[in-house]
């Protein structure tokens, strides 16, 4: 049975670049960071010849792993939020507008601005991280 959750991943392409934003750009915590290679992580992720470089970051008790494939190299996709596996993290804020505009001040790209879905729903907005990952951040109502 599951007890809960361990972390949530992205496949970035190139993993000091995507640490660093979710470090100095968004407060999280780096907690760990190593390279692996060989067999054993060949048979997990399903690919020959594996290596990856991965970072895990932290913000509270919830971590993000962020894998560089080093071997074998991806494709971009397109994360549109509309394409079906696409996914998206939202976060919690006390103030949406002021996180907005601190945000869009360090450089972070925006789809919009904070705003409701309809009357009484919370106000939120997304943007993306270097790799256009959709991210959210959502002030309660």
């Amino acid at each position: 049975m599951l007890t809960g959750h361990n972390h949530t991943s992205f496949t970035v392409s190139d993993v000091d670049r995507s640490a660093d934003f979710y470090k100095d750009v968004l407060g999280f915590e780096e907690k760990i960071r190593f390279e692996v290679q060989g067999e054993r992580i060949s048979n997990i992720v399903g690919f020959p010849n594996t290596h990856l470089k991965i970072v895990f970051v932290a913000l509270g008790d919830f971590q993000i792993e962020l894998i560089e494939y080093v071997s074998p190299k991806g494709v971009k996709i397109d994360t549109a939020t509309n394409n079906v596996g696409s996914a998206h993290i939202a976060f919690w804020t006390d103030d949406v507008d002021k996180t907005y505009e601190e945000l869009k001040a360090k450089g972070v790209k925006f789809l919009a601005p904070p705003q409701n879905s309809k009357p009484g729903r919370p106000r939120v907005t997304y943007f993306t991280d270097p790799d256009d990952n959709t991210l959210e951040i959502v002030q309660p109502v």
